[in-house]
């Protein structure tokens, strides 16, 4: 059995904050990477898609909202993409990348050392863009964990962009955090598992990063792109305020 596995999620095609990560000692010595999708919709998806590619059968991949969106646009299965950056990202694919994108699974399944079955997903185990956050009440998390086999006690999942461990129904629910849109506070963020739960954040030169970010990526907005985001300059409570409407709560009670 595996003994260390990283998890890294919503990289949003940020070549800088990934090669952070996957120069972290504890991820170079992981067994197994888990991405857990929105892996390429940013400003760099082919890099990016071209340098987990390489890392082989040590990846597990699970694919996002923002990946099936890319790949969606690309098939003419829609007109639109909700983040305005999409569009571009898509008609950045060569056909491999296309062809990835369509194979990624909305969930896998993994033992852990320390924590046995553990189902890996975007945002929900049922659905690859609903929200469920570390304050939803717990009715939503039984409505969104309906179903899933009793042995699963941990549940991986990406999607907010902002790290927290809790309990749901017995369940221990993780998320990671961005590793290249980080809401909250700067870095790159991803999880250790195996025999427990670790939190990470990566730091690295975050000018340095906008400034290279800014030459390297044909996208027209990218300077206030690349500020905007590893900067982090949405802090928590913005996006809690945003994304708590999505997860079911009733603001009238």
């Amino acid at each position: 059995m595996p003994k260390r596995t990283a998890v890294l999620s919503d990289i949003h095609g940020v070549l800088p904050a990934l090669e952070a990560v996957l120069a972290e000692p504890d991820v170079r010595a992981a067994d197994r990477i888990v991405l857990t999708g929105d892996i390429c919709a940013g400003p760099q998806p082919a890099e990016v898609l071209d340098l987990l590619s390489g890392l082989g059968d040590r990846v597990r991949w699970v694919g996002g909202n923002a990946d099936r969106e890319l790949l969606e646009y690309r098939r003419k299965e829609r007109d639109t993409i909700p983040d305005p950056i999409g569009p571009w990202a898509a008609e950045q694919l060569r056909d491999d990348h296309l062809d990835l994108l369509a194979s990624l699974p909305r969930t896998a399944t993994l033992t852990v050392d320390g924590l046995g079955e553990v189902l890996f997903c975007h945002a929900t185990p049922r659905d690859d863009e609903e929200v469920v956050l570390v304050d939803s009440r717990l009715e939503r998390w039984e409505e969104v964990l309906a179903g899933l086999d009793p042995d699963i006690r941990t549940v991986v999942c990406g999607h907010t962009h902002m790290p927290y461990v809790r309990l749901a129904h017995g369940r221990l629910v993780v998320n990671p955090g961005s590793v290249g849109m980080p809401y909250g506070r700067t870095g790159a963020h991803w999880a250790l598992l195996g025999p427990g739960v670790e939190l990470r954040t990566t730091r690295f030169d975050t000018d340095a990063a906008v400034t290279r970010l800014t030459r390297d990526s044909a996208y027209p907005d990218i300077a206030a792109w690349a500020d905007y985001y590893l900067h982090a300059r949405a802090s928590d409570a913005d996006a809690l305020t945003a994304f708590a409407p999505r997860d079911g709560r009733d603001h009238t009670a």
